[in-house]
């Protein structure tokens, strides 16, 4: 812990100089305790992880051995379930941006999961709230969970998409208000802080998915799931205990509230003809210490219409707000959805990604249960079959420092850019090896298939290359996903930027439902039985799509334009697939402009 106590003592002075230098700023004064909230930020992090992570991952095997679903109609609930849980992120970050801030938003958001793992640990605990216990495999009629039993489980689940939805658009913004972004010191803090984030993560994802898992498959459902709700109670401790000392930002407003008044201010001026743009555009002089001044852009120029400033626009007596925002807006604010709007091809892009991770998720526990899941012919072990996760997050924790301290120092010396790819790039490279992960998974399941009844069953190891591939994928791709919209989004627009990630996930489930379901009714491959059905062949069907998704990618980077701001430093490394920003210079006055011509 020195380097972060030696970053505490930078960030203390560089602190105490920005104080001086910006004496007449409006933002409130934060004392910023840094790395000393650390521990309470990261615990709380990883033990809900730990408590929420490992029974998700482990809930098909759940829904289809103590509920006694069909497998489809299991897959299928939890897509729902994975798809509104990240939906909701887009609803939590615009509470907490709006109204709550993120402080109390993940307070709530904490309890709301440990309440919702506490009823799903009854539905474990108390055998009225399941159906009876049945063997399936000995020829018996397994009866499914009445109407109560199936409302007492959606009741936890519903709790849990409440507390995902304020959780994951809040805990990474939370823990960046730590720290000071306007020292040296606080801006590295950041950055450790996010490296820290996804070590703990992948720590406590790889726990859940053998520690957790075992307890759930090999000794009681009961035990197995009072532990991570333990876990989540442990979460809330930690996080109230460091309340003290949080730096808590107020809601400035939701930046959705900012778009919908470009997009309706541009409206409102679509017959507007421009001769000039840039010199009839409204752009007061920014006074924010905290957010990033953008640059023009010559994208979506039709969005210029809200910020160009006609006769009819009046301004307060200040001079630099508008009378009505509704029809006046700042060249800020168009930026801010200019930006949205780059982002929106090349987040698309990860949509498909994602249902290619779910399909691989969901069916590699199905082929794990037709596998030899002992350890080793000598051994009664058996691994469980909902572990198998723990191989992909293994080969991503593994690959990160390599990428890290290895292959990007060797990068940069060869390409001469900040991170030795651009962040475009890097999600090529995770994309491309999706594609590849698949078309090993379908050679893998034909191999599964072929081989005799009567011969011994395929070892589960087979399992372990498709698994480290989409590790390795998901440390190009989803990674890079995450922090591309982190850099690219402005700061005042960071929950929007985690929100977006997760809608990705929740729109990739109903995706990866919907075609399961179409392949289901209208095939044979996705039957009960995996020896009956043709999983390889719905993997080379995914697989392609895949492909395709990678050449949309492609076609989307070399289009998209990286922001320009204030603070270019940080992000000018990424500048590689198209360095052509628009560059033209804007009036920063608020004086009267040239009046347009306004086409009746």
């Amino acid at each position: 812990m020195d380097a972060p106590r030696q970053q505490e003592e930078e960030e203390e002075q560089d602190r105490k100089a920005s104080m001086d230098d910006d004496s007449d700023a409006v933002e409130p004064v934060h004392n910023y305790r840094g790395w000393k909230a650390m521990p309470y930020v990261i615990g709380n992090e990883t033990f809900e992880k730990l408590g929420t992570i490992g029974t998700m991952s482990n809930m098909l095997v759940y829904l289809t051995t103590v509920y006694n679903m069909q497998s489809v109609h299991a897959a299928t609930l939890l897509n729902v379930f994975s798809g509104t849980s990240n939906l909701a992120t887009v609803a939590g970050a615009f509470v907490s941006d709006t109204y709550l801030g993120r402080y109390t938003t993940l307070a709530a958001a904490t309890i709301s999961s440990f309440v919702g793992m506490v009823i799903l640990t009854l539905t474990a605990a108390l055998h009225y709230l399941h159906p009876q216990t049945c063997n399936a495999e000995a020829g018996e009629q397994c009866q499914g969970p009445s109407g109560g039993q199936l409302a007492v489980l959606l009741a936890s689940f519903f709790f849990l998409v409440v507390g995902a939805g304020g959780i994951r658009p809040c805990n990474l913004a939370f823990g960046a208000d730590q720290f000071d972004p306007r020292t040296a010191a606080g801006r590295r803090g950041i950055a450790s802080f996010f490296n820290w984030y996804y070590f703990t993560f992948t720590v406590a994802m790889m726990l859940s998915a053998t520690v957790i898992i075992y307890l759930q498959s090999d000794v009681n459902w009961a035990l197995g799931l009072a532990v991570p709700a333990a876990l989540m109670g442990l979460s809330c401790a930690v996080f109230f205990m460091g309340t003290r000392i949080y730096v808590r930002v107020r809601p400035e407003g939701s930046p959705f509230t900012s778009f919908a008044q470009v997009l309706v201010a541009a409206f409102r001026k679509r017959r507007l003809l421009l001769s000039d743009t840039t010199s009839s555009l409204f752009d007061p002089p920014h006074r924010s210490k905290l957010i990033s001044k953008l640059s023009y852009t010559d994208q979506f120029t039709f969005l210029d219409r809200a910020a160009a400033r006609t006769p009819k626009d009046a301004l307060c007596a200040d001079g630099k707000s508008p009378a009505n925002p509704w029809r006046l807006c700042t060249v800020q604010q168009v930026e801010e959805v200019k930006c949205l709007a780059r982002i929106i091809p090349v987040w698309s892009s990860g949509i498909v990604y994602f249902v290619v991770l779910t399909q691989l998720g969901t069916y590699t526990v199905f082929q794990a249960a037709q596998t030899d899941l002992r350890i080793s012919h000598a051994s009664n072990f058996q691994i469980p079959q909902g572990s198998f996760v723990v191989f992909n997050m293994l080969a991503l924790t593994l690959w990160i420092p390599v990428y890290d301290r290895l292959l990007v120092p060797a990068l940069q010396r060869i390409t001469g850019r900040e991170g030795g790819i651009s962040l475009l790039q890097r999600i090529g490279v995770g994309l491309a090896l999706s594609v590849a992960t698949m078309v090993v998974s379908a050679v893998v399941e034909d191999r599964r298939r072929r081989i005799s009844p009567s011969s011994p069953m395929m070892s589960c190891f087979w399992l372990v290359p498709q698994q480290a591939l989409a590790g390795l994928s998901e440390a190009f791709a989803g990674i890079g996903q995450i922090e591309f919209y982190y850099r690219q989004f402005p700061e005042n627009m960071r929950s929007v930027a985690g929100a977006l990630y997760f809608l990705g996930f929740a729109v990739a489930s109903y995706a990866s439902g919907f075609m399961v379901t179409v392949v289901h009714r209208s095939t044979s491959w996705l039957a009960q039985d995996l020896n009956e059905g043709r999983v390889d062949l719905f993997y080379l069907v995914t697989a392609a799509i895949a492909a395709v998704n990678l050449v949309y990618f492609v076609a989307c980077a070399r289009w998209y334009r990286f922001k320009k701001s204030d603070n270019d430093d940080a992000s000018a490394g990424d500048i590689g697939l198209d360095d052509n920003i628009g560059s033209k210079k804007v009036s920063t006055n608020a004086a009267p402009a040239p009046a347009p011509v306004e086409l009746v």
